[in-house]
């Protein structure tokens, strides 16, 4: 890496998933803006990661806030993580509001993000890399509208990688799609719904999704994809590895 210090921005970056990510990044050498609702949080990320982290507490959905940190910052990276825990019960046992809860985070956010980078516009050869799920391509009886919600991301970047592509922005937008894992709070809370589903016990329903997927081999993979100038599109990660996506 060159001795100008790149930025990325990583949205949810206070636990999980964008907490690994983001220290994967400073390790790297990025200066991260890492944004949360929760600054105690976020301070908490500070405090292990240095000067090179800087917190920024407030709503990952609010086009105010996205618009304001591209530009007082000019990141070269987005990457789009953050999200809501689903209601984990039954179709029957949800209401609208449970059901669609996701769609107004996870997909509110990576819309509000992906436009904002076309309008402002970010840099030329800057990349916008969203979180999906693996649940987005075989479906999550038990999460609600997250499935759905995770798949709209995936929409949502195709349609904004043609869009630079129509207006010659230069901007290149990535999907990673993570399988279910146990290593976040949500994935927990998701592994023990499906082991009591299936009639289980946690253990034994974890013998059956070896090897886990780590919240630091989501990181490598995003720096990996996010590095390498010929990625391109979505990509499913597991333990396993990254597998693009047709």
């Amino acid at each position: 890496m060159s001795e100008h210090i790149q930025t990325a921005v990583v949205t949810g970056a206070s636990r999980g998933f964008g907490r690994a990510i983001a220290a994967t990044l400073v390790a790297a050498g990025y200066r991260v803006v890492g944004i949360a609702r929760t600054g105690s949080d976020l301070d908490e990320v500070r405090a292990e990661l240095g000067d090179r982290f800087i917190p920024v507490t407030g709503d990952a959905t609010d086009e105010a806030l996205a618009a304001q940190v591209i530009r007082d910052h000019r990141p070269g990276l987005l990457v789009l993580n953050a999200g809501a825990r689903p209601h984990l019960a039954a179709l029957p046992e949800q209401t609208w509001e449970t059901f669609s809860t996701n769609w107004h985070t996870d997909t509110h956010h990576a819309f509000t993000w992906m436009r904002t980078a076309l309008l402002a516009p970010l840099a030329p050869g800057s990349t916008v890399l969203a979180v999906s799920s693996g649940a987005a391509l075989n479906g999550s009886p038990l999460s609600g509208g997250y499935a759905g919600a995770k798949a709209a991301i995936r929409f949502l970047r195709t349609y904004a990688a043609d869009e630079s592509d129509r207006t010659a922005l230069g901007l290149r937008f990535l999907a990673l799609l993570p399988r279910l894992t146990p290593v976040t709070g949500l994935g927990s809370e998701a592994v023990a719904g499906y082991a009591a589903r299936s009639g289980v016990d946690v253990e034994t329903f974890l013998a059956t999704q070896q090897p886990v997927l780590t919240a630091d081999q989501v990181a490598k993979a995003v720096l990996e994809l996010t590095t390498d100038p010929a990625s391109s599109g979505e990509y499913l990660v597991s333990a396993a590895g990254i597998k693009p996506l047709a």
